[in-house]
């Protein structure tokens, strides 16, 4: 690589040396490096291949907003999910893209979601009935459950059958691990399609497309009309007056339900687990939603959560699921003085700027009152949903129901830690391990 500037390199031996702790963890190896190498650094993965990892805040609204046209996602996720999922929104690039989030983003406007909250708090309430009183709970499973069953009633109501809903949830998940199989042990590759490994999981995205399928021929011919999500997506139209193809329709509803529920499970669980070592804040969210429990608009409620939204926020700035973004340069680019050329691999890392110690006052704190203004004063160097024309489209959706899981659960409920230091498992996303609280029934 030609360079202006050089980048700092980490080198392909260093790299093998520590690949076991990549394996299992790559964060501290990373941090490692970000200390010692400084915001960005060049890492060799091989003889001919490097990835650039950055946590350079300008660098990444550079390639995110600014010069956004010359750059694509990685094939991580416009390949090796896509054989999963389909090309969706999340998947697809370039006009495709540009087409379907212009149709798709009035879905997701704050007014068409507001038709979803009540199914969405009802949902919320029934899956904390799972929840034993004064029991050590490991609630990551029950948080995902939620999350999945809170994506399902909102793109379904009660049109789908609940044997086929665990089963698109249990193909979802598992298809999930296969990928990150995949991507961590890339070696491996052979023996995947060899021994049918891989065969049997893209076997069953044929199923979940199968059972999506006949939701979306049950709805068609039904001629109900629920106002959920699943309506509001066949409504939309093209510029040409034209719907999804059904194809397409499968797609981003596989991208909804795999973008949609692990994410904000792994937020929730992340959120509780620090409102249990930090109790005064469950006693500011509880005097909140008590405060604002006379008035019957929920859209209103969630919208004047303060000190919840606040919470949440910073529960994302230490944990944020989505904890990297990838991109790849089309053509040659310079920024500050460094050159890329075409195909460059950048790995901008949100947990590494969210926890710059240039950039926030005690980064490793969870100081939720930083967020006293909202987060959109810290736009520059905070990127939970992403940035750019390609941020998030359901983060709405997410703070919604988020918003809400976190009030309701709150008010019934007080936490306890019976965890030493919150743990982390870095996957496709940033995932709790071993978040085992105590509850207490809220007199």
């Amino acid at each position: 690589m030609h360079s202006k500037k050089d980048i700092p390199t980490v080198s392909l031996p260093k790299f093998l040396k520590h690949s076991l702790e990549i394996l299992k963890n790559p964060l501290p190896f990373h941090h490692r490096n970000f200390n010692e190498k400084g915001d960005i650094f060049r890492l060799k993965v091989g003889f001919n291949s490097d990835v650039f990892f950055t946590r350079d805040t300008a660098f990444a609204q550079y390639v995110l907003q600014k010069n956004q046209k010359n750059y694509v996602k990685s094939k991580i996720q416009t390949e090796d999910l896509v054989k999963y999922v389909g090309e969706g929104l999340l998947t697809s690039e370039g006009e495709k893209w540009k087409k379907q989030r212009k149709m798709m983003q009035p879905a997701f406007h704050k007014k068409q979601l507001e038709t979803l909250l009540n199914g969405m708090q009802d949902t919320i309430v029934s899956e904390f009935k799972n929840i034993k009183i004064n029991d050590t709970t490991d609630l990551f499973p029950i948080l995902n459950d939620l999350a999945f069953q809170t994506v399902v009633k909102s793109l379904f109501t009660k049109a789908a059958k609940e044997t086929d809903m665990e089963r698109l949830q249990f193909i979802t998940e598992a298809n999930q691990k296969m990928l990150v199989r995949e991507l961590r042990q890339p070696y491996l590759g052979w023996w995947f399609k060899s021994s049918g490994t891989l065969k049997k999981h893209l076997d069953l995205s044929k199923e979940a497309r199968i059972i999506l399928k006949g939701i979306v021929d049950d709805r068609k011919s039904s001629g109900q009309h629920y106002g959920d999500l699943l309506d509001m997506l066949l409504e939309t139209r093209y510029d040409d007056g034209k719907g999804m193809t059904e194809e397409q329709l499968i797609d981003e509803i596989l991208i909804i339900f795999t973008a949609g529920h692990e994410t904000t499970s792994n937020a929730l669980t992340f959120t509780f687990q620090l409102l249990a070592k930090h109790p005064e804040w469950q006693d500011k969210i509880h005097a909140e939603w008590l405060n604002l429990s006379n008035d019957a608009d929920l859209m209103t409620r969630v919208s004047t959560s303060k000190v919840c939204q606040q919470v949440l926020e910073e529960s994302m700035r230490l944990y944020p699921p989505a904890y990297f973004i990838d991109r790849v340069n089309v053509t040659d680019d310079d920024f500050n003085g460094m050159h890329f050329k075409a195909g460059s691999n950048l790995l901008f890392s949100v947990y590494e700027m969210h926890r710059h110690p240039e950039l926030w006052e005690q980064p490793e704190a969870f100081m939720p009152e930083r967020f006293d203004g909202g987060g959109r004063q810290f736009s520059a160097q905070y990127f939970p949903f992403g940035a750019g024309p390609r941020k998030c489209i359901g983060n709405n959706f997410a703070m919604f129901e988020m918003i809400i899981a976190v009030s309701e659960l709150i008010s019934k409920f007080k936490i306890h830690a019976d965890f030493e230091s919150i743990e982390i498992t870095p996957l496709i996303t940033l995932k709790p391990k071993n978040a085992f609280l105590r509850f207490e029934e809220r007199l």
